[in-house]
């Protein structure tokens, strides 16, 4: 896999014009650019720039409405659920956790859910957004169907992740993860290496373990069978059966709240339809939020300092590794795959972007690029 590397600021202001070009804000352009970019900033590759051709796609396809404007359609003082109206996936978790936070602040603790949205990148952004005002904050997002569930043979449900962060010292606790083995994005990045996939990841349109990506990815756009296993594998042996129940939980606080569309009836006959859900919690509502945070503090530390197996070095608690990547790439450069660069270039093609402006000329057939910082 061939990576080129660029400083985190030529990235910002490139997405930043690039949607700017699509017709968004400037206030928009930075969220949609945060987003995108916290993703890469974590290591999460899947996530970040990789995501653009996703994104150019969905605008150009109509999947993703520019101008839409998220609407509050039913309200409580602990509750609301949006209507989207197929706006960009980042502008609606941001405004759907503001709201919960908002509320939390009020109340103790908020539930806001979303309907007809898009993809709304990493849902550990949006806990996070929580966990930055002192909150407990929980994130979900269902998706196009991509899982399988146990004993069958037809993607039925989403990555459909949940997150979780919470205040802590010296590091907040950040848990983000799909309920499948791996997110669509993982497979995206295996095809464009041209690597057959590890195996216990995907089942093909019979429902036989399959190493081939894009086949399995072909499988999942046009619903013919197949996909990627629950979190635990395809069977109850490994626990297959909890990572398909942690993925209905995760539909429970999306669609069914929101009464959205379900995994399975969203991306058909044009219409993305994702759906997400937010919660927010105040510690005040259980007592002294310095003691509740200092506690989950104390008790991170005896993780991390827990006795090591054989041969480790380090013992990691959730949000760590993502502390220590963003140090390192905001000094030291994010990679991009040189796939995704080109497709930064077809989207900078599309919108009027001058490319060369931000990365300088590229050979893409030459494999000695140079890094840019």
């Amino acid at each position: 896999m061939s990576h080129v590397k660029f400083s985190y600021e030529i990235l910002d202001a490139f997405c930043k014009e690039a949607f700017g070009k699509f017709g968004f804000s400037d206030e928009e352009c930075a969220i949609i650019t945060d987003v995108l970019l916290t993703s890469d900033l974590y290591g999460i590759e899947s996530h970040g720039m990789q995501r653009l051709s996703r994104y150019h796609k969905g605008i150009e396809k109509g999947l993703i409405d520019v101008q839409a404007k998220p609407e509050v359609v039913f309200e409580t003082p602990v509750s609301a659920v949006i209507d989207a109206h197929k706006g960009m996936g980042q502008l609606v978790g941001h405004k759907a956790m503001s709201i919960a936070i908002e509320k939390a602040k009020k109340s103790g603790m908020a539930v806001v859910t979303a309907r007809d949205s898009n993809h709304f990148g990493i849902a550990g952004y949006y806990a996070k957004m929580a966990s930055d005002q002192g909150l407990i904050g929980l994130a979900f997002t269902n998706s196009e169907a991509i899982m399988v569930p146990t004993y069958a043979k037809l993607a039925m449900l989403g990555s459909n992740p949940i997150a979780i962060a919470m205040p802590a010292s010296p590091y907040p606790f950040l848990f983000d993860a799909s309920t499948t083995v791996v997110t669509r994005g993982k497979l995206e990045m295996y095809r464009k290496a041209e690597k057959d996939l590890p195996e216990g990841w995907a089942l093909d349109e019979t429902g036989t373990a399959s190493t081939d990506a894009p086949r399995v990815l072909e499988n999942i756009v046009n619903k013919t069978g197949g996909g990627i296993m629950p979190l635990g594998g395809n069977t109850e042996l490994y626990g297959g059966h909890k990572g398909y129940g942690y993925g209905m939980i995760c539909e429970i606080f999306t669609s069914i709240l929101s009464l959205g569309l379900t995994s399975n009836h969203t991306h058909t006959n044009g219409i993305g339809g994702t759906c997400h859900g937010f919660i927010a919690i105040d510690p005040a509502v259980f007592g002294d939020p310095e003691e509740i945070i200092g506690h989950l503090s104390t008790f991170l530390e005896e993780l991390r300092n827990a006795p090591k197996a054989d041969g480790a070095e380090k013992i990691y608690t959730h949000g760590e590794k993502e502390v220590l990547a963003t140090k390192d790439r905001r000094e030291n450069g994010i990679e991009v795959d040189i796939k995704t660069v080109q497709e930064m270039k077809d989207m900078s093609d599309y919108v009027g972007v001058d490319f060369e402006k931000y990365f300088g000329h590229f050979d893409f057939a030459d494999e000695n690029y140079k890094s840019v910082y």
